[in-house]
C-alpha cells in the first residue's frame, strides 16, 4: 500500500480544505488557527491530526518542531493566509507591512518544510486588486524558492457543491505547473433541494436534538452526505423576529427584497444588495454561504427563516459526519469561512496524481 502524502493546514479554520484533501486520500497531520471553536471542530473531525489554537506569529521554530516534528516529512502545506498587505501603495514595504506578518509566517513553514507542493486559497479579488500586484508578489515569493506557480478562480458549483462560490487558488509545485484543467467538473449542477430537501420534514426541531433520517439516500449527493448511522446534528431550527418573517413571506424562490412591500421597511432604500432577503431556489445552486447568523441575507426555499447550521454545511458540501463545535453563531461563522470540501477534493485529486507521478 502506498504511503499517504502528509499535509499541514495553516489558518485552517474548521477544516474544509483539509476535509477535501482527506477525501482525496491525503493524511492530515495538523492544523493551526487562532479561533478556539474552529480548532475544537478541527480536532473533533481529524482524530489523528493535531490542531493547535494559537497566534501563528507567536510560534517559534522550536515550538513548531515540538508540535509537528522537523516538518521534513510534510509533503504539502495548505491554507488561507491573509494577503491584505500586498498593495501597490505599499510596494516598497511588502515585508514590513504588519498585515503581511501572517502571510510570512505561512512562508516560514514553507522554508522549514520545503514541501513538494503548496496550496493557498483566497478571495478572488486578490488577483485583480491593484492591477494584480498581490498576485505578482505571491508568484515572486514562491518562484524565488524554486516553485512553479499557477492560479485560477474556481466556482464551487462546477465541482459538485450546490453553491455558487468563487475562490482563487494558488498552487505551487517543484517540477511542473499545476494544471487546473484536469480537475473533474460535474456534468449536472447539484441543487439546493438535493442538499437539504430531505431535511424539510424536520421543521419542528427547535431544540436542536439529533435526528435520524429514515428515508433512503436517493441521489448520489445525498449518499455522499449521509454518515454511517444516518443521523443529523447541528440542525437547530430557529425563526427570526416576526417582522423579518413577514418580509420574507412576500419573497418567492429566487426572488429578493424587491418583492417586499416598502412599508415593511423602516428606512426607504432602493440600493439594497441583490442578495438581501434572497430566498434560495431549490431547483438551482445556492448563493454564496456567508458567515452570518441573524443577519444572513439568504433564506430557506420553503420556510421564513435562514438555513440551519447543518443545512448551510450541506450546501457547503460538508457531509453529515462532520460535526461543528461551539455556539450557534460560531458554528455559522465556521461554515461560512470554510473552503467547500468537494471543491478542495477536486483540486487535491489532481495534485495527488501529480505528486505520485513525480515520486515514481
Amino acid at each position: 500500500m502506498k504511503k499517504k502524502l502528509k499535509v499541514i493546514d495553516l489558518f485552517c479554520g474548521c477544516g474544509g480544505l483539509s476535509r477535501g484533501f482527506e477525501l482525496a486520500g491525503f493524511e492530515i497531520v495538523g492544523g493551526i488557527d487562532f479561533n478556539k471553536d474552529a480548532i475544537k471542530t478541527f480536532n473533533k473531525n481529524f482524530k489523528n491530526a493535531k490542531g493547535i489554537c494559537c497566534d501563528i506569529s507567536s510560534m517559534t521554530e522550536e515550538e513548531i518542531r515540538k508540535n509537528f516534528g522537523d516538518l521534513k516529512d510534510i509533503d504539502v502545506i495548505i491554507g488561507g493566509p491573509p494577503c491584505q498587505g500586498f498593495s501597490a501603495a505599499n510596494r516598497n514595504k511588502v515585508n514590513d507591512d504588519p498585515r503581511n506578518k501572517l502571510f510570512f509566517e505561512f512562508v516560514k513553514f514553507v522554508d522549514m518544510a520545503k514541501p513538494k507542493a503548496i496550496v493557498i486559497e483566497n478571495v478572488r479579488g486578490i488577483i485583480s486588486e491593484n492591477n494584480g500586484y498581490a498576485k505578482k508578489q505571491i508568484y515572486k515569493i514562491f518562484e524565488e524558492r524554486g516553485y512553479k506557480v499557477n492560479n485560477k478562480v474556481l466556482n464551487a458549483s462546477d465541482y459538485g457543491v450546490p453553491q455558487k462560490r468563487m475562490r482563487n487558488f494558488f498552487v505551487m509545485l517543484r517540477n511542473d505547473i499545476f494544471n487546473f484543467e484536469e480537475m473533474q467538473k460535474v456534468k449536472e449542477k447539484v441543487t439546493v433541494e438535493d442538499a437539504i430537501g430531505e431535511l424539510y420534514q424536520y421543521e419542528d426541531n427547535s431544540d436542536g436534538h439529533e435526528i435520524k433520517l429514515n428515508s433512503r439516500a436517493d441521489t448520489v449527493y445525498r449518499k455522499y452526505l449521509r454518515n454511517n448511522n444516518n443521523t443529523i446534528a447541528n440542525h437547530e431550527v430557529r425563526y427570526p423576529a416576526d417582522i423579518v418573517q413577514k418580509r420574507i413571506s412576500y419573497v418567492k424562490q429566487g426572488e429578493n427584497w424587491q418583492k417586499i412591500p416598502k412599508e415593511l421597511f423602516s428606512n426607504q432604500r432602493n440600493n439594497r444588495h441583490s442578495s438581501a432577503y434572497k430566498r434560495l431556489d431549490e431547483k438551482d445552486v445556492s448563493v454564496t454561504i456567508d458567515t452570518g447568523n441573524s443577519h444572513s441575507n439568504y433564506f430557506h426555499p420553503l420556510y421564513n427563516r435562514i438555513p440551519t447550521v447543518r443545512e448551510a454545511a450541506r450546501i457547503q458540501s460538508f457531509d453529515d459526519s462532520f460535526i461543528f463545535e461551539g455556539g450557534r453563531t460560531s458554528q455559522y461563522r465556521q461554515v461560512g469561512n470554510a473552503v467547500p470540501p468537494l471543491l478542495s477534493k477536486a483540486l487535491a485529486e489532481v495534485l495527488k496524481k501529480e505528486l505520485e507521478k513525480n515520486n515514481e
